[in-house]
């Protein structure tokens, strides 16, 4: 029976353990998206993970999300994110970039730009801006012409995260973000060739993983996806047939993995799972839901077919997450106020566990 504690290869990693940590916005970036000694230590001390995936870093300006947050399109940050690198696999690590384009989900306040995003609708909620959250504003929506500049922005910004000194990068297809915004029936009303049926729908985000494929290789690409989420009000439709047809895609470019978070009914990811033949990571419970995922949750999908599996919340308070889920030690609760207030508090002053003398 294979256990989070088994040995995997994809690519040319051999993965020490399944359990991977999953990217969580933590916006302590420094001024112009650099990267900092602190995030070094923060990653550093979590590089017993069998593979970290950051936080999500914009692969240009246009494309941040939140303040706070870092970038892989200028040198200076390229420059920044390899104290990182080296720090993570000083400790025995190894690291993929999440690269994640916030399209729509977005505000002037933080960039100096109008977002874009495939059609001109307003993303539902509240985004972070410099001066606190304010309405999501409409979206220019792109031209046609304009699309595949965006396409390639992910594999512009893997080239940089590869020459960085990180082992590969995942696209952030998930949660409502611009990929997810194309694969949308509700973000996306296009009647162009990136709208409108399932197999334009699709269109952006295989062209953005053919473009990152292409800069670093199949082998250093992986995809995170959230079927049916519902995040930032996108709506799919066809969601089985849509995401069959995405992962029939992904499969011709032969990417590292996929990975599914538990954001549908699971008889739809086991579905998901039979039609996917690659690597399969899975984040096995709701994104900031109200259970954190724990070695039940692990196990359960493990024996559902997934060869990888994704811990977000347990990792931002134990750094040591792989040694207590082994031991069966117990899991420190999370401090939610300081998800995103800045500074080194709920960020590098969570402890490993300390045993009884």
């Amino acid at each position: 029976m294979t256990t989070l504690f088994d040995r995997y290869r994809f690519g040319d990693l051999a993965l020490p353990n399944r359990v991977v940590m999953a990217p969580m916005t933590r916006v302590r970036a420094a001024a112009g998206g650099l990267a900092t000694p602190s995030m070094a230590t923060y990653y550093a001390q979590r590089a017993t993970a069998g593979l970290i995936v950051t936080e999500g870093v914009q692969p240009s300006l246009v494309g941040q999300s939140n303040p706070g947050t870092p970038g892989l399109h200028t040198d200076e940050q390229v420059d920044s994110w390899r104290q990182v690198t080296e720090a993570v696999h000083a400790n025995g690590g190894r690291i993929f970039a999440q690269l994640m384009h916030g399209g729509r989900v977005s505000h002037p306040d933080t960039t100096g730009f109008q977002p874009v995003g495939p059609s001109a609708v307003a993303a539902v909620g509240d985004v972070f801006t410099p001066t606190g959250p304010k309405p999501a504003p409409v979206p220019r929506a792109l031209d046609t012409a304009e699309v595949p500049e965006h396409a390639r922005s992910y594999g512009d910004a893997a080239r940089r995260a590869v020459d960085a000194g990180f082992d590969g990068v995942e696209l952030h297809g998930a949660n409502g973000y611009l990929i997810s915004q194309f694969l949308s029936s509700n973000a996306n009303l296009r009647t162009d060739g990136y709208g409108g049926p399932v197999r334009n729908r699709i269109r952006f985000a295989v062209e953005a993983v053919a473009a990152t494929v292409d800069a670093v290789g199949a082998a250093r690409t992986g995809i995170r996806l959230s079927p049916a989420a519902g995040f930032w009000g996108v709506q799919d439709a066809d969601v089985p047939e849509l995401y069959t047809a995405l992962l029939t895609e992904l499969a011709r470019l032969e990417v590292a993995y996929v990975h599914l978070e538990a954001t549908a009914e699971e008889e739809l990811l086991v579905d998901l799972r039979r039609a996917w033949p690659g690597t399969l990571v899975v984040n096995p419970v709701l994104p900031m839901g109200p259970k954190q995922a724990g070695r039940a949750e692990a196990d359960h999908w493990l024996g559902l077919g997934a060869d990888l599996i994704s811990f977000g919340r347990a990792f931002i308070a134990n750094p040591d997450l792989v040694e207590r889920l082994r031991n069966a030690l117990p899991i420190a609760p999370v401090d939610e106020a300081t998800y995103y207030q800045g500074g080194d508090a709920g960020y590098l002053t969570y402890p490993a566990y300390q045993y009884a003398s």
